[in-house]
């Protein structure tokens, strides 16, 4: 009975002298198909990963807004009233940093990840702007735990600066202690002149905190990632100019004044 030809290619008879040619090239064909796997393994393996991380970064960028509508929360209610009425009606803006941390790259600095919202004429708040926080632990106040920071802005020309380039927080630059207690509703005359007055909370309770050596800048990079495209951080605040908002930043303008 005959048999099916079972020979490889290349595994030719006598007289057929360039059998070794073609068992070279079945060979070599053999192993570009498997690079080829390979590399497109590695090329969706490639793609999964970075998939995942831009799906936790993503994730990183909307619990920000979540906490900072926590942080502003517990200021707004807390049973001693942190914060003065008059403060409430006269902020512009207010920067809320949660969780601000020891940096790494900073000796003895702090750094945080945060966002903004400007309120227009008719009483609206914007939709956030991110922003990054760099400075020096500043005294006992900020201790060796996180701490979450709020910056309420009585006039536009700090967020302008910030929007510029960065923001000193100094004294320099109009920023003083929030008043707390007893002195809240009539504040200092250093406070009733500041346009940027400061609240940080560490260890549970809220207190003013001076902010001197910190910087805020935007955060372009979690602008582009929450919004899905490159936005004005001007337009966003002032004008209310930004194509969709996610639906994750009304938790945080639902809480503001």
């Amino acid at each position: 009975m005959d048999r099916p030809d079972q020979r490889l290619p290349g595994s030719l008879g006598r007289g057929e002298g360039d059998g070794p040619h073609r068992w070279r090239t079945w060979l070599r064909g053999g192993v570009k198909v498997r690079r080829l796997t390979k590399t497109a393994s590695l090329a969706v393996a490639a793609f999964v990963v970075l998939a995942s991380a831009q799906a936790r970064a993503g994730d990183e960028i909307r619990e920000r807004v979540e906490w900072a509508a926590d942080v502003y929360r517990d200021l707004a209610t807390a049973p001693d009233a942190v914060v003065p009425r008059w403060l409430l009606g006269q902020a512009k803006c207010i920067a809320i940093v949660p969780h601000v941390v020891k940096a790494a790259f900073i000796v003895g600095g702090r750094y945080g990840r945060g966002v903004i919202t400007c309120r227009n004429a008719h009483g609206e708040w914007s939709p956030p702007v991110f922003i990054k926080l760099v400075g020096p632990s500043l005294g006992f106040q900020w201790g060796a735990q996180a701490t979450d920071l709020v910056l309420f802005f009585r006039k536009e020309r700090g967020v302008r600066s910030l929007l510029e380039s960065r923001l000193a927080l100094s004294g320099d630059a109009g920023v003083a202690a929030g008043p707390i207690g007893r002195r809240a509703e009539a504040g200092v005359d250093a406070q009733l002149k500041a346009d940027i007055l400061s609240y940080a909370r560490t260890k549970g309770a809220f207190l003013g905190v001076s902010l001197e050596g910190t910087y805020l800048s935007v955060d372009r990079e979690a602008n582009r990632r929450y919004y899905g495209e490159t936005v004005d951080p001007e337009a966003v605040l002032f004008r209310h100019e930004v194509d969709l908002v996610p639906s994750s930043a009304r938790l945080l303008l639902d809480e503001l004044p």
